[in-house]
């Protein structure tokens, strides 16, 4: 497939992890430019990946044939009524924001091709995940496009239904933290048990590394994995039974939930 031309409007960490997968993966960096409102972001981004930058949004879209809106949820209406009136009608618009429907994009943008992704920080080192819902508007050449530009970071995993992106944001887009989190409760705990802090710490990094691994490696369930390690009466028996006596599963249900909720109700917000 031919490179498509590509604009970024936001040139912050997601933007750049974007740029920086294209680019490994051989973009020719003429296919890639970026808008920013610092300059001292649009330089760095420049001189990183040798990219034309712009000051302006509206200059930065001309000629592209898709555009990445990668600006915080919160000046998304701003930015998408500034850029209105320059679209084109054959771009594609991909959207990688929290919290923005295709509605509120259509609303401001009006009807025209558009994905919206919901990408996760993991994405910075392009061991990222992303859920990508496209709307009726979009090309299976589009569809394409859009793939080939969230793959660059990670896998990208395409959605038939855009009220799914809630859940995907509390599984992957919030899921790392809930990975700190155990890391952060097993260095502790490793500690405690008198393992110096910096040895608790690589100990817990590393496996959980080294389990994701063995998860996306297999091809079996992690409920197998997890099994094929409990020795029967063994210390992880003894641990996971201590776990699930806790409640565990039901606790993760329900953060995820909670996640899910939010993700809508930012939505509701974001998008007025």
């Amino acid at each position: 497939m031919t490179s498509p031309r590509i604009a970024f409007i936001g040139a912050g960490n997601m933007a750049a992890s974007l740029i920086g997968g294209l680019r490994a993966q051989g973009i020719d960096a003429g296919s890639i430019r970026a808008s920013d409102h610092g300059a001292e972001q649009r330089a760095r981004i420049s001189s990183e990946y040798a990219i034309e930058t712009f000051a302006s949004n509206a200059e930065a879209i001309q000629g592209a044939d898709v555009i990445v809106l990668a600006v915080k949820p919160q000046v998304m209406k701003a930015v998408c009524l500034e850029l209105a009136g320059h679209l084109g009608a054959d771009q594609l618009i991909v959207s990688i924001a929290a919290g923005i429907s295709c509605a509120s994009l259509e609303n401001w943008l009006g009807a025209r091709a558009l994905v919206r992704c919901m990408p996760n920080t993991p994405a910075l080192l392009r061991q990222g995940v992303s859920g990508l819902y496209a709307n009726s508007l979009v090309s299976a050449a589009q569809r394409q496009q859009a793939e080939q530009l969230l793959g660059a970071v990670g896998l990208a995993l395409w959605l038939d239904q855009e009220q799914l992106i809630d859940a995907v944001t509390a599984v992957s887009g919030s899921g790392p933290a809930y990975f700190f989190l155990l890391i952060e409760a097993m260095t502790a705990t490793g500690e405690k048990l008198g393992l110096p802090r910096e040895v608790a710490a690589q100990l817990s990094a590393h496996t959980a590394l080294g389990a994701a691994r063995m998860a996306t490696s297999s091809d079996v369930e992690a409920s197998e994995l997890r099994r094929r390690v409990c020795s029967p009466a063994g210390t992880t028996e003894a641990a996971i039974k201590t776990f699930q006596a806790g409640g565990f599963e039901a606790l993760v249900e329900q953060a995820m939930n909670a996640a899910a909720q939010r993700s809508a109700e930012l939505a509701e917000q974001l998008g007025q």
